[in-house]
This record gives structure tokens, sequence and C-alpha cells, in this order.
């Protein structure tokens, strides 16, 4: 196995300590495509990919969600690996780091010239009621929200009019950012209108991030990276670890958290009624309940379950980074002096050291928090820990 003996300076880790506490929108690149939730800072990721890893390297995230790290691991010159559990996780990572051809760029600007303006309530047919089924539109027949749900499922019907997958990818990409906008948590009604001028603003600026971030990634080279939506336990499986061989220099990563349970798969409409649009739109599958995204249930205080199976991700990670490869991670705990011990012991026992080279911790407190958390103030899940180990 390919050892990693890269020399770290103390000013690179204040750097990345730095990063961490970095407040701002999470924005630039293509990072503003869908609001993911637990989205980490983009200016973090960049610190922790330049100081422990070169270019070249590969760097891995086990539990991507939006895909923060893959995004500027590519834009870095580093080859990736993106991984979820979470369907519409993959299909946002793809997206992103996907360039579109300068004839489906086009197409799909003409598609939000001719298309969007034509999104109507009024619209029918059998083809938009084979749409919006019932199973994969469950809560969007209120009235906040069916004005918006004929409009999307009008867009989605005229998909084939883009001349590629990737295009009409990138299109519902658009269609889930917006759709997040007009309903997601929102407390008043958003029109049609509002939604089709909106639609055509973010296709526009979208398409601009889109390129921005192809220019800056193919400086380096070619683009190379692996999206894979599976459990972390089946990461060694994939054909770049178990038949080519390759070890990862850097995992950088941000895991779901012990007893603190986000909403990875559900738009809340209309006082938290919860919603699988997200999935709809983006044409995923999700048959899994909240626990499946969590590593546990509400039911398990003791977060027995999660501890099991964050055990057997960190052991199949450990297989896929070289021997003194580094693992940086932001973490919250519902009760951290309980739960970080039992987290630090996970980590010890799948075969990684930690290492703290300031001589101490950096917490920071979680930024941008969903106003039903925030509601709660400054709870112990409201601070993530930066931890730092290194592959033994």
């Amino acid at each position: 196995m390919k050892s990693n003996t890269r020399t770290i300076s103390t000013q690179q880790v204040s750097r990345l300590y730095a990063a961490a506490q970095d407040r701002g929108r999470v924005a630039g690149y293509t990072h503003g495509f869908y609001r993911y939730p637990a989205r980490f800072s983009p200016t973090f990721a960049a610190a922790a990919i330049e100081c422990y890893s070169d270019h070249g390297d590969l760097v891995v995230d086990p539990y991507m969600g939006g895909g923060t790290t893959v995004v500027e691991a590519l834009a870095l010159g580093r080859r990736v690996v993106g991984n979820d559990l979470n369907s519409l996780a993959a299909f946002i990572a793809k997206v992103k780091t996907t360039p579109l051809t300068r004839g489906e760029t086009a197409a799909a600007m003409q598609w939000a010239q001719d298309i969007v303006p034509a999104l109507s309530y009024r619209a029918s047919g059998r083809s938009l009621d084979k749409i919006m089924l019932s199973a994969k539109t469950k809560n969007l027949s209120i009235v906040r929200a069916r004005f918006i749900k004929k409009a999307v499922a009008g867009a989605i019907n005229s998909l084939d009019q883009l001349p590629s997958p990737n295009s009409q990818n990138f299109i519902r990409c658009a269609l889930l950012r917006v759709g997040q906008w007009a309903l997601d948590g929102r407390a008043t009604h958003t029109t049609v209108s509002a939604f089709r001028d909106r639609l055509q603003q973010e296709i526009c600026g979208m398409l601009d991030s889109l390129d921005c971030w192809t220019q800056a990634a193919r400086s380096h080279g070619r683009i190379s990276r692996v999206i894979s939506n599976r459990d972390a336990t089946d990461l060694p499986s994939l054909n770049i670890f178990c038949q080519r061989k390759e070890r990862a220099s850097l995992i950088v990563t941000s895991p779901p958290y012990p007893c603190i349970h986000i909403l990875y798969h559900r738009w809340q409409v209309d006082g938290r009624r919860e919603t699988p649009a997200p999935y709809w739109i983006a044409n995923c599958n999700d048959g899994q309940g909240a626990s499946f995204y969590n590593f546990g249930g509400r039911q398990d205080p003791e977060a027995t379950a999660y501890f099991e199976r964050s055990l057997k991700t960190l052991c199949a990670i450990r297989q896929v980074i070289a021997d003194g490869g580094h693992m940086v991670q932001l973490v919250a705990f519902a009760e951290p002096l309980v739960q970080l011990k039992r987290y630090l012991a996970n980590m010890e026992a799948a075969g990684f050291a930690e290492i703290t080279p300031l001589g101490l911790r950096s917490w920071r407190e979680v930024p941008s928090r969903r106003w039903h958390a925030a509601l709660r103030g400054k709870t112990a899940g409201s601070n993530e820990v930066i931890l730092i180990h290194r592959a033994v």
C-alpha cells in the first residue's frame, strides 16, 4: 500500500482552522446549485485539500452530501471519489461536476427562453397526470404547493426537447434549486409567475457558474472523478480501489452526526409536512426513512446503532486510504462529552490516529442552521469539531 509522508506546516494548519470559522454564505463555482442540508464551507474544503494533498492526488469524500469536497478538489487539480448513501446527493454532485458542451449550453438557454414562459397551472393532459404520481408528489396538493407542482410537471414533461441526458439533468437541477426556494420551509405562497422568473434567472446564473468551474477544473488537465451512490461500507468494491488498487491521500468529509437528526431526503411544506418532491424532480429513488440517512433513529437515545454502523464505514474508509494519509472531518455531537470519546474510539479501532497539530482541537459554531434548529438556540449539536487523523 502506498505511504503518504507529506509534511504539514503550522501555517497550513492555522489556515485550515481559520477557514473552518468562515461564516459566509456557501457560494462560488457550482456550490449554489442546491441547498443540501448540513453543507460545510468551500473555503474549509479547499484549505484541507491544499494542506493535506498534492496536485494529482486522489481525494475521497465518503459522505459527500451536496458535493462540496468534490467540486473544490477537482477545481484544485485533484482526482476525486465522491460517495453518498443518498441518491439525491449523487445526482447533485454529478450535475455540479459535469461540464456541458456549447450545444448543450445553448439548448438549455433556448429551453429557458421558449419553455419556461409557457409553464402554467392551467396546463392539462394525461402526460402530466402520469408525471404527477401521488407517491412522488405527496403533500404537494395543498394550496401553497399545487400551482408550483403543475408548473414543475410541465417542465419535466418538456425535457425531451433537450439534446442529451447531461442537459436534461442540468435543467432538473435548476428545477430542484427553484422548487426548493419556492416550497421548502416557506411561510408564504409562491406564484407561478415568480417561479418562472426565478427559474429563468437561475438557469442563466447556473450556466455561468458551471462554465467558471469547468475552466478551473480543466486548467489542470483531464477531469477525473467517480461519483458513487452506495453505503460507505461498499467503497472498497469500487473499481478504482479493488481493480486499479488506487489509494487516497486524503479524506475530507462530514459524516452523519450521532443523535442529531437532519432531514436529508425531504422538503417541508405548509407547516413542516414532508414531501419527497426532490426525488421526483431529480428522477431518483427514495424509499428510505430518515434513520437510514442518519445512521440511526430517534428511538435509540444511546446511539448504539449509530456507533455500530459508523465503525463499519470507518473500517471500509481505512481500506481505501494510503498509510500516512489524512482524514479531515467536521463532526457535531448531541452529547459531546460522551459521544466524542466514543467516536474517537471508533476512529482508533478502524486504524486512524488523531493528531492535533496546534496542540488542541478546534471547534466552530454551525452557520446557517435551519429555522427550526435556530429556534432552539445554541445547543450542543450546534457546534462542530474539526478532527484530523492519520491512517496508521
